[in-house]
């Protein structure tokens, strides 16, 4: 995704993920990301977008909260 990006060094990120002039390579870099990302945590992959991100800010959650009751155990 980064790659794609660079190949377009005077485009801000606006320009770049306006939903539609967004450059084929860079669609298709989110794609295979996601595909990636999926292939992680599933044998399915999500059904859409926002599934993914559902579940991807429900373990940071759920990590953020952990991360809260390792630093309260060190303070006591």
């Amino acid at each position: 995704m980064l790659d794609a990006r660079k190949e377009f060094p005077d485009a801000t990120l606006a320009d770049l993920y306006d939903p539609n002039t967004m450059p084929k390579v860079l669609f298709d870099a989110h794609r295979k990301l996601d595909s990636a990302v999926d292939a992680c945590y599933r044998k399915a992959a999500f059904k859409t977008e926002l599934e993914r991100l559902e579940f991807l800010f429900g373990m940071y959650k759920e990590l953020v909260k952990g991360e809260g009751k390792k630093k309260g155990k060190e303070g006591a």
